[in-house]
C-alpha cells in the first residue's frame, strides 16, 4: 500500500446531525489533549504515514480516528466516520453490524493481537473483504479505555503473505541454488542447494554461513570474473533478457570442480524509497554440467562421424591409395589436433631388433595450416629416444598419450616448450601428444602421431578411440600402397 494522510480525532461532524453520532459542541475525547493539544500534531504525523488503514474506538465502541488509508479502502471520510456508534447502518449491513461490533469490542478483554476477517460496505454500495488486527487499550489504573484496529483488504494480506511464503520456499526447498547479492558482490543469503554447490560440508545454518560474506574470488578458483561482471551489468542495467550459461571452477573441500550453471539473475530494490535503490541481485541457478558435457559429446561424435563418412568417399576417388591416406589424416584434423606425423617401421627387423621408423608423411611446421605431404628422409630412421611415446606405442601396440611440463602454480595447465617438443621430433610449438599404432593384416605397420598446440586441451580417452577409428584406415591404405610397390614393410 502507499503511504497515505491521517485524519486525526474531533472532527467536526457534518452540518446534519447524525443519529448516534455526537453534536459539534460534544467532544468525544479522544485521549490526546483536544484537537488543538501538543499531542493532536504528533498523532497526525504518525497516522500520515501508516500503510495499514487504522480506525480506532472508545469504550463505548464509538469510532475515535480513522485515517486516509481506510478512507481510501472504504470511500467514507473521516468526518464522516469519526464520532459513530460501531459501523452499523453505514459501512456494514445490518445482520452483520452487532456481530462485528462485538468482536471487535472483545479484544478490550482479551490480551495480545485478535485478527479477524470481516465484509464491509465501500461508500459506493460495493462489499470488501477486510483482514483485521485488533487490540485493547487501557486507561488510568489499567481499566479498558477502548480498541485500536489495523486493517487491510484481504487480497492484499494474501499476496503479502504469499511472497513471503515463496521466499521461504526458495530458501529452503528448491531444487536449484538461490543467492541474494548485496551491491558488494558478496553473499548475504544462500539456500540449501547453492551452499552445496559452492562446497559447503553443511547445508544447514552453520554451513551456509560459511559462504556468507565471502568475495567470490575465495568461493570461486576460476570463472567469478564473468559472474562479477553479470552482476555489475545487473546491478546498473537492470535483468538481462535471457538466461546465461557460466562455467566455473568451484573450490571445495574435496578439491576443485568444474561446473556449468545456467543462470538468471534480478535487480533488487527497495519498495520503500521515492527512488529506486539497489538492494543487490537475486541470483538463481541450476547445475547443468552434466548435460552440457553430453551435448557436447554428442555433437563432438556427430562431427567426427561425419568427417570419416566424407573422408572415406573422398579416399574412394583416388587412384593412390598412399593418398587416400593422407585424406583420412587432413580430414581428422579438423576440429581435432593441429599437426599429424606418420612414421613406418623401417624394413623387417626381426621379432627381438629394435624398432627403427622412418618419417613418411607430416602436416607443416611452424603453425602453418596445409595439408599432409610425403616426407623425404632417403631411407633414415627418426633419432627417437627409447622412452619416447612413439615407440612405447609400437611396444604397448595401443595408443599412447603425452603432454609437456605444467607451468608454474598449482593447477597450470601446460605450457609450449620447445626444447620438449623438439626433444622428441615434434614441431616446437606441440604440447599434447597422441601416438596410435599403424595395424593391418595382423602387423603393425608404423605410428601416427596426432599433436595439439596449446590453446587445446589434452587428449583424452575418446580422443585415443577416434584416433585408433582414423588410424585403422590409413593403414589399410598404406598397406595397399605398400603392396602395389612391392614394399612389404611392416613389424608382426
Amino acid at each position: 500500500m502507499s503511504a497515505s494522510r491521517s485524519e486525526t480525532t474531533n472532527a467536526p461532524g457534518p452540518d446534519e446531525p447524525i443519529p448516534g453520532k455526537p453534536g459539534p459542541g460534544d467532544d468525544p475525547g479522544d485521549g490526546h489533549g483536544g484537537p488543538d493539544g501538543p499531542g493532536s500534531d504528533l498523532l497526525a504525523a504518525l497516522l500520515d504515514g501508516m500503510d495499514a488503514a487504522l480506525c480506532a474506538f472508545d469504550a463505548g465502541g464509538v469510532i475515535t480516528h480513522w485515517n486516509r488509508e481506510a478512507e481510501r479502502i472504504l470511500g467514507w471520510s473521516a468526518e464522516e466516520a469519526v464520532g459513530r456508534h460501531g459501523f452499523a447502518g453505514w459501512a456494514a449491513r445490518s445482520a452483520d453490524a452487532d456481530a462485528i461490533r462485538t468482536r471487535l469490542m472483545s479484544a478490550m478483554d482479551t490480551p495480545g493481537r485478535q485478527v479477524d476477517e470481516f465484509a464491509l460496505l465501500r461508500k459506493d454500495g460495493g462489499r470488501v473483504l477486510i483482514r483485521t488486527q485488533s487490540s485493547g487499550m487501557r486507561g488510568a489504573g489499567g481499566k479498558p479505555a477502548g480498541v485500536y484496529s489495523a486493517f487491510s483488504e484481504v487480497h492484499d494480506q494474501i499476496d503479502l503473505e504469499r511472497s513471503i511464503a515463496l521466499s521461504e520456499a526458495l530458501f529452503e526447498d528448491a531444487a536449484w541454488g538461490v543467492v541474494l547479492v548485496d551491491v558488494d558482490l558478496r553473499p548475504t543469503v544462500v539456500n540449501g542447494h547453492a551452499a552445496r554447490s559452492f562446497g559447503a560440508e553443511r547445508t544447514d545454518g552453520p554451513g551456509r554461513a560459511s559462504v556468507l560474506g565471502r568475495p567470490l574470488g575465495d568461493l570461486l578458483a576460476q570463472g567469478f570474473e564473468e559472474l562479477e561482471a553479470a552482476l555489475h551489468h545487473v546491478l546498473s542495467e537492470g535483468a538481462p533478457s535471457a538466461l546465461a550459461e557460466l562455467w566455473v571452477t568451484v573450490r571445495t573441500p574435496g578439491g576443485e570442480r568444474r561446473r556449468c550453471w545456467r543462470s538468471g539473475f534480478l535487480r533488487l530494490a527497495s519498495p520503500l524509497a521515492e527512488e529506486p535503490v539497489p538492494l543487490g541481485v537475486g541470483w538463481m541457478f541450476q547445475d547443468i554440467t552434466e548435460a552440457k558435457l553430453a551435448a557436447q559429446d554428442a555433437d563432438r561424435l556427430r562431427f567426427r562421424s561425419g568427417q570419416l563418412h566424407r573422408a572415406g568417399r573422398a579416399a574412394a576417388e583416388c587412384e593412390d591409395p598412399a593418398e587416400a591416406a593422407t585424406l583420412y589424416l587432413d580430414f581428422a584434423l579438423a576440429g581435432f589436433a593441429d599437426h599429424a606425423l606418420v612414421d613406418l617401421v623401417a624394413g623387417a627387423p626381426g621379432p627381438d631388433a629394435p624398432v627403427r621408423l622412418i618419417r613418411t608423411l607430416a602436416t607443416p611446421a611452424g603453425g602453418e595450416a596445409g595439408p599432409s605431404t610425403a616426407v623425404e628422409t632417403g631411407g633414415i630412421p627418426v633419432r627417437y629416444a627409447a622412452t619416447h611415446p612413439a615407440l612405447k606405442a609400437m611396444d604397448r601396440t595401443g595408443s599412447v598419450r603425452a603432454s609437456a611440463p605444467a607451468g608454474d602454480g598449482p593447477g597450470a595447465a601446460p605450457v609450449a616448450a620447445p626444447a620438449w617438443a623438439s626433444a622428441r621430433q615434434w614441431p616446437p610449438d606441440a604440447v599434447h601428444a597422441l601416438c596410435t599404432v599403424l595395424r593391418c593384416r595382423g602387423r603393425s605397420l608404423g605410428v601416427v602421431t596426432f599433436l595439439r598446440g596449446a590453446s587445446r586441451p589434452p587428449f583424452e580417452r575418446p580422443d585415443a578411440v577416434y584416433a585408433e577409428d582414423v588410424t585403422i584406415r590409413v593403414a589399410a591404405c598404406l598397406d595397399l600402397a605398400a603392396l602395389l610397390t612391392g614394399d612389404g614393410t611392416g613389424r608382426d
